[in-house]
Formats: structure tokens, C-alpha cells, sequence
């Protein structure tokens, strides 16, 4: 795309986003009605394709990056793309309904725990920011693996929590909606309920195509616009990147806080969180070398970010603050404020 003009680059970008934020809904509705149809996520092979199927913008992203020797931008988007995605819940908070946030409402510990596994990940990739790569094996750092297990592992227990809990929970006033996209909405249709499995699964497969192409299309077209213009890949990566890519689940956290989903929200943004930094494995695999050491002190600013902002938004659920300021719970408003701080902080890291 060296070959197109900073406009026409602009355009593909836009409409690489617009093709992400529009495939992402249909991908969200399909993976919906398979789990429920052939109870995927029963299994520990299912919980991975449903993981994948919900990160597919960051995996077209990464191996395009990958092949294209892009590691600062891959390391960037997995890395800054978890801070940006945690500031969705401020998105999902301020379309909350009533007097009380968000994390009020939730009433389970379940999104806390996922919050950990965040926050465990996340750890191991800025530790793993600073081995050598002479420590890798056959080009991939031990790290990357040790992601992908503690991953696995958290996932196991959190399956194994969710479905023979060891407490119970007392929340008095709480709503935190269904456990589960399986359990049936009391007034929402199912999606895709008339359509047989079949065609659920071509649609499925269509839309996973075209989030591949756009993810692509995407990191293609941003790194070239972000060489023409001067920018970091990191502060690319981080930002416009990783927001273009969280389209999807703004959107579907949008809905599910209308359909009254307060729990489901904030466990698909933490889940989404934990599974993205497993890619760094599938980058290592692809470029032949670790991209961890390509983080950086700016990948390492964004991920302590990310850690900050989930754990305010876990303590949150915990405290349970019982009000609103301009349609804003304290956790949201503190987010806001780290948010803008760490931006501010990667501007002049970055320098």
C-alpha cells in the first residue's frame, strides 16, 4: 500500500474499521447461538475457539504485523490494546440504566477472579519484556508459553468455579443478569433462532473471513501511515490501532448492558483481555524471534496501565459504590483520569 496516497491510505483504514465493527457483531451473535447450539465452551478445545472467535481482529492483526516485520506495532496493539479495552466498561457504565454504576450492579465475584488472570498475564508479558532473546528456543521465548499456560489454567479454574461455586455471593440490589449467553433472555430473541446450525456456522465463517481481510487491512494500512506521519508504532499500536480493533466490543457491551447483561460485560472485556497477550505466542511462531523484547519501556508503561485500570475496576466490584456522577460511577471516573495520564505519560515516553 507504500504505493497509495495519505487519503486513499486514510480511506482503507476507515473502511477496514467500519468492515471490523460491523463483522465483529455478526461474528459475537453466531458465537453465541454455536456455544449455545453444541456447548462449546464445556471443553477446554471449545473455550479456545471461543476465545479466538472473540479476538480475531487482534489475530489478523498480529499475524499481518508479524509477517510484515511490524513486531513494535504487534507488541504495541496486544499490549496497549488491554487498556483501551478496559476503558470500554466506562462506555458500558455510562449507558447503565438507574442510580448505581456498573460494578454495583454486577453482584459476582466471577469478574474479579477473571480480573486476576488479567492481571497475572499481563505480569509475566512485562517480566518477559526483560529476558535476552538468547533466551528463546527456537525463536520463541519461554515466556510466550508460559502465558498460554497460566491462561489455560486460569481458564480451568474459573470454568471449574463457575460451574460448582465453593461461596455464594450476597449483593442486595445487584443485577447482574445472566450467568451465561445459554441461559435464555426473559424478553430478547435468541439470535439466529430460526436459522439452522448450518447456515449459522456459514455466517459465522463469513464474518470471521472479513474480520481477517479488515484486521489486515488495518495494520497494513496503519503502519504506513503511521511511518508517513511520524508516530511510534508503539503509540499506534496503542491507541488508534488498538481502538479500531475494540469496535466490536463496544458495541456488544452496549447491548448487553441494555439487555440487562451487567455481569457478562465486564467478564467478556477482563476475558478478551486475558486470552489477547496468549497472541504473543502465535507472533513468536510467525516472525521466528520473540517480540516480547520489542515492548520496550512504552509496552511496559501500557501494560502497568492496564493492570491499574483493571484493578480499579475488580475493586470496584468488590467496594460496590452506590453512586453516579454525570452518569458515571467513581470507578469509571478514576479510570478516565488514568487513562489520560498514562496517555500523557506514553507521549513522553515515546519521545
Amino acid at each position: 500500500m507504500g504505493s497509495l496516497s495519505s487519503p486513499l491510505l486514510l480511506l482503507v483504514f476507515a473502511t477496514g474499521a467500519a468492515a471490523t465493527w460491523v463483522a465483529g457483531l455478526y461474528l459475537s451473535k453466531t458465537t453465541d447461538a454455536l456455544d449455545d447450539r453444541l456447548h462449546l465452551g464445556d471443553a477446554l478445545g471449545g473455550m479456545i475457539l471461543l476465545a479466538i472467535a472473540g479476538s480475531l481482529p487482534e489475530v489478523a492483526i498480529t499475524v499481518t504485523g508479524a509477517l510484515q516485520g511490524h513486531l513494535d506495532i504487534v507488541a504495541g496493539n496486544l499490549i496497549g490494546g488491554i487498556a483501551m479495552q478496559t476503558a470500554v466498561l466506562v462506555i458500558c457504565d455510562l449507558v447503565v440504566q438507574g442510580d448505581h454504576p456498573l460494578s454495583s450492579l454486577v453482584g459476582s465475584l466471577m469478574p474479579v477472579l477473571e480480573a486476576v488472570l488479567v492481571v497475572s498475564v499481563v505480569s509475566l508479558v512485562l517480566m518477559g519484556a526483560l529476558l535476552p532473546d538468547s533466551v528463546a528456543a527456537a525463536g520463541v521465548s519461554p515466556v510466550s508459553v508460559l502465558i498460554v499456560l497460566v491462561w489455560l489454567m486460569g481458564m480451568l479454574v474459573l470454568n471449574r468455579v463457575r460451574t460448582s461455586p465453593r461461596w455464594k455471593v450476597e449483593a442486595p440490589g445487584s443485577c447482574p443478569g445472566r450467568p451465561h449467553r445459554r441461559v435464555p433472555h426473559p424478553t430478547a430473541p435468541r439470535p439466529f433462532a430460526g436459522a439452522s446450525t448450518r447456515r449459522v456456522a456459514l455466517v459465522f465463517a463469513l464474518g470471521s473471513l472479513v474480520t481477517l481481510i479488515a484486521g489486515a487491512a488495518l495494520e497494513i494500512s496503519g503502519s504506513e501511515l503511521a511511518t508517513r506521519y511520524h508516530v511510534s508504532g508503539v503509540v499506534f499500536g496503542a491507541t488508534i490501532l488498538a481502538l479500531a480493533s475494540a469496535l466490536p466490543e463496544i458495541s456488544t457491551g452496549v447491548a448487553a448492558i441494555r439487555l440487562g447483561d451487567n455481569e457478562l460485560v465486564m467478564g467478556d472485556i477482563f476475558g478478551g483481555n486475558a486470552f489477547q497477550v496468549c497472541l504473543f505466542l502465535l507472533a513468536d511462531l510467525i516472525a521466528g524471534q520473540p517480540v516480547l523484547p520489542f515492548a520496550g519501556a512504552a509496552n511496559s508503561w501500557l501494560g502497568g496501565l492496564g493492570i491499574v485500570l483493571t484493578t480499579i475496576y475488580a475493586t470496584a466490584v468488590v467496594v460496590r459504590p452506590q453512586r453516579r456522577f454525570a452518569r458515571l460511577g467513581p470507578d469509571s471516573i478514576a479510570v478516565l483520569v488514568f487513562f489520560a495520564l498514562g496517555l500523557a505519560g506514553l507521549a513522553v515516553i515515546a519521545e
